[in-house]
């Protein structure tokens, strides 16, 4: 039986190089199929004009290009745009391009920011997104990861120059792939998007957070954290009953040192569940602790679940206190709220429409972390 092609947008350049290596091929022709691929954007090894007939048949033998399919773009009025999008076996992941934003996490506003999903499903079970409802299938390869840039790209007629990892799944669940693909989105031989302007996002996997402040990339770190007892977060965080707050926080003190960098800390509010003002208060004493910026967000509705919004006047009152404390803060009354932009949504609409069954959490790297 033959060997499965190897997705070649997965491949770094050196990667890609001991390949072409093993196939008897010069170093060089590696950088010119990378010249292809990002600067060129060709989707066939037939296009690359510059290899031979034979070594174009040998590419196509062992590699492959898996092109994602854009199944449905959906605009808002604020021109943020949600795409659905197929993946080769079938399965339906999201990535949601956001136009310029005020403030969003310090950046000039003509940023154009594309959230990427890592996983198909999500097997961390947080309560408020709609990505884990249906369960966890599988992690995504980075060339689906990085094929998200390019498709954003080509399907907008824009140029993406911020990528926060706040889509579907937990990226540090999918530690390698998520690597890669950082490395290729990053560097100047793939898709030139400088390391400070890519955030990774997590739902608090401590050891994972401890082994990205050993990487050699200096890009943000995220914390997904909606509670700031352990009370309150493990009513939102299934995955706080294992990393708990004070282990949470250990390591995301060790990151900071490390990397000499502010955290932010994600906020989502709820009504009558984390958005009191002693939550608040102690919100305010996590940030004395670690150098971080606090982004709070309204609660983005979704199907299934029983949270809710609240007034903008329980937001401004939160905010308030924050304020007195002297936290570094912002409330992102978030675009897109009128297509279905919360992570997880768009999919599970379809799925559920087309009586697509839910996934199963079987696969040996979705195995219950509680």
């Amino acid at each position: 039986m033959a060997d499965t092609p190897t997705p070649i947008k997965s491949l770094t350049l050196n990667d890609l190089t001991e390949r072409f290596r093993a196939l008897g091929q010069k170093p060089y022709r590696a950088k010119q199929v990378i010249e292809w691929l990002y600067a060129k954007r060709v989707k066939d090894f037939a296009a690359m004009t510059n290899l031979s007939a034979d070594l174009r048949a040998q590419l196509a033998e062992q590699f492959s290009f898996d092109a994602l399919e854009v199944v449905r773009v959906l605009g808002s009025e604020d021109t943020t745009r949600k795409f659905l999008l197929r993946l080769g076996d079938g399965a339906l992941i999201e990535s949601v391009l956001i136009p310029a934003s005020p403030a969003l996490y310090g950046e000039a506003s003509d940023r154009r920011t594309l959230c990427v999903s890592t996983q198909v499903g999500c097997a961390y079970g947080c309560k408020f997104c709609a990505s884990g409802l249906d369960g966890f299938s599988r992690n995504l390869h980075a060339g689906e990861i990085v094929e998200q840039v390019l498709k954003a790209e080509e399907v907008s007629g824009e140029r993406v120059n911020n990528i926060v990892f706040m889509g579907m799944g937990e990226p540090l669940a999918n530690f390698a792939n998520v690597m890669s693909a950082i490395e290729i989105i990053n560097a100047h031989w793939g898709v030139g998007i400088g390391a400070r302007h890519i955030t990774l996002s997590t739902s608090g996997l401590a050891p994972q957070i401890r082994q990205l402040a050993e990487q050699p990339l200096q890009v943000r770190l995220a914390i997904s954290l909606h509670g700031a007892t352990d009370d309150v977060r493990e009513k939102i965080m299934p995955v706080n009953r294992k990393y708990p707050l004070s282990v949470l926080l250990d390591a995301c003190e060790d990151y900071a040192e490390r990397k000499r960098q502010t955290i932010f800390f994600e906020y989502i509010l709820i009504e009558n569940v984390n958005d009191r003002p002693e939550d608040a208060w102690a919100l305010a004493q996590i940030t004395r602790r670690i150098p971080s910026k606090v982004n709070c967000i309204p609660y983005n509705t979704v199907e299934g679940l029983s949270w809710t919004r609240p007034s903008e006047a329980r937001q401004d009152a939160f905010m308030a206190v924050l304020r007195e404390a002297d936290v570094r803060a912002t409330i992102r009354r978030e675009k897109g709220h009128d297509i279905a932009a919360a992570c997880g949504q768009l999919r599970r609409q379809t799925e559920v429409g087309r009586g697509v069954p839910t996934a199963p959490r079987t696969a040996e790297d979705s195995r219950p972390y509680l």
